[in-house]
């Protein structure tokens, strides 16, 4: 399966599992002729690091988001445009992409009368709706909560574990999976895990 623009172009290597996967890719990078060497090349080092600062911008793509970069497999000849060189830079990267259904951890970042907002690994928009949490009620005040008749506390910084109950690709201004998350089923809602955790550890 192949996509492609102006800027880039992507095709399915392979999966590595259900919601990672591996990508082989060839997007442009740029680089400014100040990085010319004596020689007046430009050291692979530099373009690597382009590339990398180019995947960190983009964030994300419907193939996924961007992890790493896990075989750099070749860099075109440089075309100067105005101060800048161009390389064509083809190489296999690590994506994630959010899965119906799956079981997933993340931490409250903030909490509206209508639901619970997650972050969960590189996903920084994971919305809880009160309409999927059952049995739970929200209490106003300055600093906001949801209770369940057992006094189970859903607050800020609290980490919960929950299903991805639907998930989209979005192509606006920001370009990124809104995903909508449930905790009505066993095992799900807040749990209690060690210090630091920042949803998904990837």
């Amino acid at each position: 399966m192949f996509w492609s623009s102006s800027v880039q172009v992507f095709a399915f290597w392979y999966y590595v599992g259900h919601m990672l996967r591996e990508l082989q890719c060839s997007f442009p990078v740029e680089v400014s002729s100040k990085n010319l060497d004596q020689n007046g090349g430009v050291l692979e080092s530099t373009i690597v690091n382009s590339l990398l600062k180019l995947l960190s911008d983009i964030k994300a793509t419907k193939f996924g988001y961007f992890l790493a970069v896990t075989k750099l497999k070749s860099i075109g000849n440089a075309h100067r445009v105005e101060s800048h060189l161009h390389f064509q830079v083809k190489f296999c990267c690590r994506t994630f992409i959010p899965v119906d259904g799956e079981v997933m951890i993340g931490v409250v970042k903030n909490i509206t009368a209508h639901g619970v907002y997650l972050k969960c690994g590189p996903m920084n928009l994971v919305y809880l709706s009160a309409r999927l949490m059952p049995n739970y009620f929200y209490v106003s005040g300055e600093h906001p909560v949801f209770l369940k008749d057992d006094l189970s506390k859903i607050e800020v910084n609290v980490v919960i574990r929950f299903r991805i109950f639907a998930v989209r690709w979005v192509e606006d201004i920001r370009k990124e999976f809104r995903v909508l998350a449930t905790i009505d089923g066993e095992s799900l809602g807040p749990v209690s895990l060690t210090q630091g955790l920042d949803g998904l550890d990837l």
